[in-house]
């Protein structure tokens, strides 16, 4: 098994393709059964957040596990998966651990070093497991994944110097206000992790009052009297709207919340002396209308606004240090998997000595009746003993070839010199502990 990474981010793709990638959670379990229903995947994972959707998955072949996975991609996204070439990235093997290493560390999100795409992270493996779809290989990933992560943040200074996206698109809101945001009337629109993440980030910055609005009263109810904020009836929106500068808008929604005819009732009670209405739309799907941003009096800062605006925030030097633990981590893992893709070969080994043994003793039992229980039972020993001996050496040399660079090439000999069938490695029966990271949002996406 080979592990492959096929995903469209921030990087690659528009918000509107990233909407139509986009998995929400009652989609979960169906795309994984599909994902390992292709005939190139055993094993899959799904991370679905507003900057980016990837599989990870591990394959039997790099071209056949490419095809299957944009083929569920494509169908998911209702569109062909030509049309979704131009956005995807493929990461394979070494360059997979990689990849999904600097994405638990923050290193590949929109604003470098946010540690919140670790509870993503940690999400997306949950649902695998739950699905059964993480076998032996992505169960090591993902768990290696999430302490990297963690070491990342606990060993250097990449998560203090970092940002949320929350505070890095409050911090482009507050450019309309002079810089700053103490006193602007406020809304959040969702009382999941990013809007629990919009309420405590306003409050800090002094924006009152402040105004919280949910699908379910009872979570807005619980997340507003935590801050001291109000919450309102989602019926309220427009009318809440016309009250406010700032709006944080991040559901779960699979149509958009603030739609034109919604914003242009709050803009008709609304006076505009007050200056702009700010929306922040941090969901994927969008929260925001298309549209919107072109009423007068109106400003959308969304991810496509965010991806070309927003600053990385670490230092040089942090962000190199979490280079070199993810450069460490990687050959660590690199060398497990190359020990772990020997592993089946030299048990194959043993057993077919084992099955030699077992009938040449069954046949010596029938030529020589005459031998006591005490004598077959020593021949047995001393021939097992001498298998072992003669298989000890090289079964140990593999392994230590195999865990340097190219070394599934040995494996690979043993099996045909051989003649082993080797069976493929199946999922584990239980799952390691889970690393416990930050709350993991159950709605938009990285922070």
């Amino acid at each position: 098994m080979k592990l492959l990474v096929v995903g469209a981010s921030y990087r690659t793709a528009p918000v509107a393709t990233l909407e139509q990638l986009a998995v929400p959670p009652a989609e979960f379990t169906r795309t994984l059964e599909r994902l390992i229903a292709q005939p190139y995947v055993s094993e899959a994972v799904v991370v679905s957040t507003c900057n980016r959707v990837e599989v990870y998955a591990a394959v039997s072949g790099f071209h056949g596990g490419l095809g299957d996975i944009c083929q569920v991609l494509g169908e998911h996204a209702d569109c062909s998966p030509t049309a979704l070439a131009n956005h995807l990235y493929v990461h394979y093997d070494a360059a997979a651990v990689n990849h999904v290493f600097r994405v638990a560390t923050g290193l590949d999100s929109m604003v470098v070093g946010e540690s919140q795409i670790l509870g993503q992270l940690r999400d997306a493996y949950h649902w695998a497991t739950d699905a059964d779809s993480a076998g032996r290989l992505l169960h090591e990933l993902m768990q290696q994944a999430l302490r990297v992560g963690k070491r990342a943040h606990a060993e250097t200074g990449i998560d203090r110097a970092g940002q949320s996206v929350v505070s890095a698109a409050l911090e482009l809101a507050a450019g309309h206000f002079d810089g700053d945001l103490a006193g602007r009337p406020a809304l959040v629109v969702g009382a999941g992790a990013m809007g629990s993440l919009g309420v405590a980030t306003l409050s800090r910055s002094g924006a009152a009052p402040l105004l919280v609005t949910n699908r379910g009263a009872d979570r807005a109810a619980r997340l507003a009297e935590s801050y001291g904020a109000t919450a309102l009836p989602l019926a309220e929106l427009a009318t809440a709207l016309s009250t406010v500068d700032i709006v944080v808008a991040a559901t779960a929604a699979t149509e958009p919340v603030l739609t034109r005819s919604v914003v242009t009732r709050a803009l008709a009670e609304r006076d505009p002396a007050r200056g702009p209405l700010v929306l922040l739309d941090l969901a994927v799907p969008r929260d925001v209308e298309a549209g919107v941003g072109d009423l007068p009096g109106v400003e959308v800062i969304d991810i496509d606004r965010m991806a070309a605006l927003v600053a990385e925030g670490p230092a040089a030097t942090d962000a190199a240090a979490v280079e070199r633990i993810v450069t460490t981590e990687l050959e660590g893992f690199l060398t497990w998997l190359r020990g772990a893709d020997v592993a089946p070969t030299v048990a194959a080994l043993r057993g077919r000595a084992d099955d030699v043994v077992t009938a040449e003793l069954r046949r010596l039992a029938q030529r020589r009746p005459d031998l006591s229980d005490d004598q077959r039972a020593e021949v047995a020993r001393t021939v097992h003993r001498v298998v072992q001996r003669l298989l000890h050496q090289p079964t140990v040399r593999v392994r230590q070839l195999a865990a340097e660079p190219g070394g599934d090439q040995y494996a690979a000999l043993l099996r045909e010199l051989f003649d082993l069938q080797v069976p493929q490695t199946s999922p584990v029966d239980t799952v390691p502990d889970v690393v416990e990271t930050e709350p993991a949002p159950s709605t938009g996406g990285e922070r």
